[in-house]
C-alpha cells in the first residue's frame, strides 16, 4: 500500500447548536431562583417597607383632614404605592448596581436566556414581596382617614402595574450606574421622589413640581387608586391611568434590557 492510497482523514462535523431558550420558560425559571434567593431577606424587606409607609400615614393624619376630600385620597394612595417604589425601584438599583459591580452579571451573561428573562425575572421577584405590605398599609390608611375600603381589589392592578414600570426604572439605574454607590445613590433619589410628588397632595404643590410629578412612573398608579376613594369612581379615568402606567412599565423595562445588554458586553 503506498502513500497516495492512504484515505484521506474524515472531516469532523460541527454539532448541532441547542434551540435557544424561549422567553417564557427563561423568564420562570429567572423568576424562581430569585425569589428563593430573596425569601431569606422576605421578613425584614416588608417590615421596613411597610413600617416607613404606616408611619408616614400617621404623620400626614396630623395635618390632613379624615373623610372625602382629595387630600386624603392621595395621602392614602401615594403611602400604599411607596411600597411598591421602596422595593421596586430602590432596591433593585442596588441589586443591579451590586452584580455589576462585584461581576455577578458575568455568570447570567453565561446562561442561554434571553436578557429580558433576567431583567423581568428579577423585577418580578422583587415586586412580589410588595402586595402584602402595599394591601395592610391601603387598609390602615382607610381606617385612620375614614375613607370607604371596597375598592381595596384595584391594588391587584395597581401594584403589577406601577411595580412594572418602576422595576424598570430600578434596574436601568443599577445597571447603567458605573459605580455601585451612584446606584444606590440613583435609588435612593428615585424613592425620595416617589415620597415627595406621590403622597403629597397634588393641588397644594407648585406647577414646575406638578410638571415634575406627571414624568413620575408611580404618579399614575397613585392616581388610578386615589380615584377610587370617590363615591363613585370614575372608572374610565382609572383604566386610562392604569394604561399609562403599563405603557410606561414597558418602555422602562425595554431600556432595562438594552442596559442589561450593553453591562454585559
Amino acid at each position: 500500500m503506498t502513500l497516495l492510497d492512504t484515505p484521506a482523514p474524515a472531516v469532523a462535523t460541527p454539532a448541532e447548536l441547542a434551540p435557544a431558550a424561549r422567553l417564557l420558560p427563561s423568564l420562570a425559571a429567572v423568576y424562581r431562583a430569585q425569589l428563593a434567593r430573596a425569601k431569606v431577606a422576605r421578613i425584614p424587606l416588608l417590615f421596613v417597607a411597610t413600617f416607613q409607609s404606616l408611619g408616614i400615614l400617621v404623620m400626614m393624619r396630623g395635618v390632613v383632614d379624615g373623610g372625602g376630600n382629595p387630600a386624603a385620597h392621595a395621602v392614602v394612595a401615594g403611602s400604599a404605592v411607596l411600597v411598591v417604589a421602596f422595593v421596586a425601584l430602590n432596591l433593585l438599583a442596588q441589586y443591579f448596581g451590586r452584580l455589576r459591580a462585584t461581576g455577578g452579571l458575568d455568570h447570567y451573561a453565561t446562561l442561554p436566556v434571553p436578557p429580558a428573562a433576567v431583567v423581568l425575572g428579577a423585577a418580578g421577584a422583587y415586586a412580589s414581596f410588595t402586595l402584602p405590605g402595599t394591601l395592610v398599609t391601603a387598609a390602615a390608611g382607610a381606617w385612620l382617614f375614614d375613607l370607604p375600603a371596597r375598592n381595596l381589589w384595584v391594588l391587584l392592578a395597581v401594584v403589577p402595574l406601577a411595580g412594572a414600570a418602576l422595576s424598570g426604572l430600578g434596574a436601568a439605574c443599577g445597571l447603567l450606574a458605573r459605580r455601585q454607590e451612584i446606584a444606590t445613590l440613583l435609588g435612593q433619589l428615585g424613592m425620595s421622589a416617589a415620597l415627595l410628588l406621590g403622597v403629597l397632595p397634588a393641588g397644594n404643590l407648585p406647577q414646575p413640581v406638578q410638571w415634575l410629578r406627571d414624568l413620575l412612573p408611580s404618579t399614575y398608579g397613585v392616581e388610578a387608586f386615589a380615584r377610587t376613594f370617590d363615591p363613585a369612581p370614575d372608572w374610565a379615568a382609572v383604566l386610562g391611568d392604569l394604561g399609562v402606567c403599563a405603557a410606561v412599565g414597558l418602555c422602562s423595562l425595554t431600556v432595562a434590557t438594552w442596559a442589561y445588554r450593553r453591562a454585559t458586553r
